[in-house]
């Protein structure tokens, strides 16, 4: 793998005898190396609040219950602080790229939302950093609160998504089309939650395919959770309909395996997940994301998007991780407008090294890691082991001078 300006200038199979190798080559010693991470679907603004939210019912209406209680005590300070120690997590994870939904509960834009666009610019060299509104469904009901919404949206800047809540509590077809409308007039992309439930009847995927086509929508639509299409055996029909439209499906597996199907004194049945695999064999990007971190929706967490993945191989069960799957903790441009979808990516050289794992039962011992941001040690020193002395590693990074 060879590091050039920045970039990742080519990737070639390792052939020790005719390919030259500069001294200042590394030696990983066959660690598993990937782009730096994108944590596509979280919540900076709730983030960290479990400690002082009490018992929860299990499910995820009781956990939106006990964070609107929580979040009349928020402050700016408060906020600020949360999702700075966020942004640290992830950042040392080797996290490049994240998108956090804000909640929004009036036609005015609210304090985290203020808080977290101050946060954009001050990362701005660590982490990118995308906010997206995230109001429910009801405040789209009137076509001009819809365009007001999206219009504060939009002034914040390229950063800035339009969001919602489709759930079958709150499902409203008109709703839903007036955000669409919004955001079409305004230039914004959409990133939804979609379905977060099990219900056999859940059709709000299935409404934003036909809205999507009826409006002929300009820009990238991402749905998450989507947890429904698992309960519903028509869903094939569903993301025949996806995977005709500029929608990337994000899956939360940590945060659904815990809220979904849970019931007091009884072992889950369901697992809560979507349909990945369908949808991946249909070409449909799909990406994880950690989304609740130790608030009332996942008392769990840590902002590393490996923790993440092992979750969706476990619950998934996932073939050929490394090789086959790990583009979905990876590809931010799956969540652009303008994104390469299908295309060759020019990679920036912001990389993570595993360095005590293997690319056959990675993502296991994946704890320890290097991160690279521009083909450059975030910190510290090349390892001693690094230092190339071996003929026959699978890899070799080289930074040319």
């Amino acid at each position: 793998m060879v590091l050039r300006a920045g970039i990742v200038h080519s990737i070639e199979p390792m052939h020790p005898t005719v390919m030259p190798r500069p001294a200042s080559a590394w030696d990983l010693l066959g660690a598993p190396v990937l782009p730096a991470f994108v944590d596509a679907h979280v919540h900076l603004d709730k983030t960290f609040t479990l400690q002082r939210v009490g018992a929860i019912p299990p499910g995820l209406l009781a956990a939106i219950d006990a964070e609107q209680r929580d979040a009349l005590l928020w402050t700016s300070d408060d906020v600020a602080q949360r999702a700075a120690q966020g942004l640290r997590w992830g950042h040392a994870a080797g996290t490049a790229y994240m998108r956090s939904h804000v909640n929004w509960q009036g036609l005015e834009p609210p304090l985290a939302w203020t808080v977290l666009n101050e946060l954009v610019p001050q990362w701005a060299d660590r982490v990118t950093l995308d906010l997206v509104a995230f109001p429910h469904l009801s405040l789209f009901s009137q076509l001009q609160d819809a365009k007001r919404i999206a219009h504060q949206v939009a002034s914040a800047g390229s950063h800035a998504r339009l969001g919602g809540f489709v759930h079958s509590v709150s499902g409203s077809r008109t709703a839903l089309r007036n955000l669409f409308l919004a955001a079409q007039e305004f230039g914004l992309d959409v990133d939804l939650h979609v379905d977060e439930e099990l219900n056999l009847h859940a059709a709000g995927l299935l409404a934003v395919t036909d809205i999507l086509r009826e409006i002929n929508f300009a820009g990238r639509v991402v749905c998450g959770h989507v947890c429904a299409l698992a309960a519903q055996p028509p869903a094939q029909v569903t993301l025949d309909a996806v995977a005709k439209l500029p929608i990337t499906l994000v899956s939360l597996p940590m945060t659904n395996l815990l809220l979904q199907d849970a019931e007091v004194g009884r072992t889950p049945v369901m697992r809560g997940i979507t349909l990945i695999k369908e949808a991946r064999a249909r070409a449909i990007p799909v990406l994880f994301g950690s989304d609740n971190v130790q608030d009332p929706f996942c008392r769990v967490g840590s902002y590393d998007p490996v923790e993440g993945f092992m979750a969706a191989l476990l619950a998934d069960q996932l073939d050929e991780p490394f090789d086959q799957w790990s583009q979905s903790i990876c590809r931010a441009d799956w969540l652009q407008r303008t994104g390469n979808q299908g295309k060759e990516v020019i990679w920036p050289a912001d990389l993570v090294v595993f360095t005590d794992a293997d690319a056959t039962s990675w993502p296991a011992r994946a704890h320890d890691r290097v991160p690279l941001r521009q083909g450059r040690l975030v910190a510290g020193t090349v390892p001693e082991r690094w230092r190339l002395r071996q003929a026959g590693a699978e890899y070799a990074v080289a930074e040319s001078p």
